[in-house]
């Protein structure tokens, strides 16, 4: 005969003896508690071993090995972009067919060493700009001056006369 919680409160117990004892005889297992007081009972799942990032095996390989496989020269980088070949060279991308959109390779470089020259020319004309204005303020500030001292002479030799 099942007996529950509820059955508990509503039998009224003549001696401490049986209540004891009819509490006692209640299957409690059903219950289990939420946290443990004295350790953990999660234990969560070993995670699988990660799969190898690449598949190749030439980081395993030591230099020399390396070099024979893939020889001592590596090459330029190049990449195809847009139907046009272009390749690594000196810090810039350099079509290799010769044409760049449609300016000749001699033709482009002819232009940026154009473009530099015109730079440096604008760059030295700055300068002298720069230094006229210099000289203008200076001549402009002692003629200032000059006029000052002129007032200053004319004032005192009206005062004399």
């Amino acid at each position: 005969m099942p007996l529950d919680s509820l059955s508990i409160l509503a039998v009224p117990s003549t001696t401490t003896l049986e209540a004891f004892w009819f509490v006692q005889s209640i299957d409690l297992s059903f219950i289990k508690p939420k946290m443990p007081l004295f350790g953990s009972t999660f234990s969560p799942k070993k995670t699988p071993p990660r799969k190898s990032a690449s598949l190749s095996n030439l980081h395993n390989l030591d230099r020399s090995t390396r070099e024979v496989e893939l020889g001592l020269d590596y090459g330029t980088p190049t990449m195809n972009l847009a139907g046009q070949s272009l390749k690594f060279e000196n810090g810039q991308w350099i079509a290799e067919s010769g044409i760049s959109g449609g300016v000749d390779r001699r033709e482009a470089q002819r232009l940026r060493r154009r473009n530099q020259q015109l730079e440096e020319e604008n760059n030295l004309l700055r300068l002298k700009v720069d230094i006229l204005l210099d000289m203008l303020s200076e001549t402009t500030a002692e003629s200032h001056l000059m006029e000052k001292e002129l007032d200053e002479l004319k004032g005192v030799s009206q005062r004399r006369k």
